[in-house]
């Protein structure tokens, strides 16, 4: 009978780490690098083995002999702590992040743990989320979001004065279909959820009689693979 032989408690540790989304350094009690893992070396630019012995200062600029002992002490006291630090890559590059520092049991028992999470990129993203939004906010053009089912999630300001409509809270308590009811729109709804992309004239006739052509762009909204729901534009072109 075959025997069961585990894994070395380092090669286990090893796997953990790669699967990390973070980055983590792993040092001996006095600051010095012992393990880094693959995302840590994209956000710094070097390979394990330019770093090893080398000071967690080399990656996160104040962070003396000094510190890490006031650091050690401190995590005496509670199970770990956060600091904001700008760490730098070997390129010289500076990144903001949030550092959260623990101890570990690997080579030592004091051996320290630094899980990085550049918040830099989160910042990118926010900003570049605040300015989609800021542009669907003033665009000329109607145009809006729903579910699956048609529910309205997301509208402009150029679709609430097109469909005559109060405020986006009460837009969401409306199905799109009760503004785009014409012909082949809700069929045109129906391949846009099913993931195609369509562009659509119809004439649309106002109170006083007036009629304008109006044109309907239908898409899938996706996030990733996933169809989520359908995205839209309305917009008179004569």
């Amino acid at each position: 009978m075959a025997l069961f032989i585990p894994k070395d408690r380092k090669s286990l540790f090893r796997q953990f780490l790669t699967g990390m989304y973070d980055a983590v350094v792993i040092t001996d009690p006095n600051g010095y690098i012992l393990e880094i893992n693959p995302r840590a070396e994209e956000y710094f630019g070097y390979i394990i083995d330019e770093v090893i012995d080398k000071p967690i200062g080399n990656l996160i600029p104040g962070l003396s002999a000094e510190l890490v002992q006031r650091i050690r002490q401190g995590l005496a006291e509670q199970r770990h702590i956060v600091i904001d630090a700008n760490c730098k890559s070997k390129l010289g590059n500076k990144f903001q992040s949030e550092v959260t520092i623990s101890d570990i049991d690997l080579m030592d028992p004091d051996d320290l743990v630094f899980t990085i999470r550049n918040v830099e990129r989160r910042r990118q993203v926010n900003d570049m989320l605040r300015a989609k939004e800021s542009a669907f906010s003033i665009c000329p053009v109607a145009l809006f979001a729903c579910d699956m089912d048609g529910k309205i999630t997301e509208c402009n300001q150029a679709f609430l004065e097109m469909m005559d409509v109060a405020s986006e809270e009460e837009a969401r308590k409306h199905n799109i279909g009760e503004y785009l009811d014409d012909e082949p729109l809700p069929q045109q709804f129906v391949k846009a959820r099913e993931g195609e992309k369509s562009v659509t004239g119809v004439v649309a006739e106002d109170e006083s009689g007036v009629t304008s052509e109006i044109e309907v762009i239908l898409a899938p909204n996706r996030q990733g693979r996933k169809i989520k729901g359908v995205v839209g534009s309305v917009q008179k072109v004569k």
